[in-house]
């Protein structure tokens, strides 16, 4: 039975917080397993919202918590738990985008009859004929925004990802990246003005 006063890990307090990293950086596996428990919907949430993909998303989960217990060591505390979770995760999904761009702009292309087809031209087109007309605008968006995103640079993407899905400041996405608020504001701005461009008469 835990002693009176003891705070519960769901109520948990940055003292008590620091007090489980400390404890999991001695080898505690309990501390570990409560620590990453506190913090696992929160990355699985983000690796799904940057690559759009379950199964690469918990590839990344796997690899995230692997390398959180492999370098907790080296937590020194000059960030939040929060920040330095999140720069891991965020790299593992930049090299994921990167190597996806470069197997998309591989595979994109097709030789036909009638010459190179770019298959992308497809995605950007495609909309069932019997759907209504709204949700065949639907439809057409959200293919849309998919090719915008593909378009961007994998930082551009991560920067904008962050912002608009996970609702983090300027100044957080700086953190996570490893750069400074102005270096993160200048990204989101030239990644937002591709968007613009891509999305056309949708914006």
């Amino acid at each position: 039975m835990p002693p009176a006063g003891a705070t519960s890990v769901k109520t948990a307090a940055p003292l008590d917080e620091a007090g489980l990293i400390r404890a999991a950086q001695q080898g505690d596996e309990d501390a570990f397993e409560r620590l990453v428990r506190a913090y696992d919907q929160s990355v699985l949430r983000l690796a799904m919202n940057l690559l759009r993909s379950p199964e690469d998303a918990r590839d990344v989960y796997q690899e995230a918590l692997l390398r959180v217990f492999k370098n907790l060591h080296l937590f020194r505390f000059d960030c939040s738990f929060h920040t330095w979770l999140y720069r891991i995760v965020t790299n593992i999904c930049l090299d994921h985008l990167r190597k996806r761009k470069v197997r998309r702009e591989e595979n994109s292309i097709v030789e036909t009859a009638e010459g190179p087809l770019d298959r992308m031209d497809s995605v950007r087109t495609h909309a069932p004929y019997t759907d209504p007309e709204r949700h065949t605008l639907n439809n057409q968006l959200t293919a849309r925004i998919r090719v915008a995103l593909d378009d961007l640079t994998p930082r551009e993407r991560m920067v904008f990802e962050l912002r608009h899905y996970q609702g983090l400041r300027l100044k957080n996405i700086g953190e996570v990246l490893g750069t400074s608020e102005e270096a993160a504001k200048n990204c989101l701005f030239r990644a937002t003005q591709k968007m613009r461009v891509v999305l056309g008469e949708f914006v």
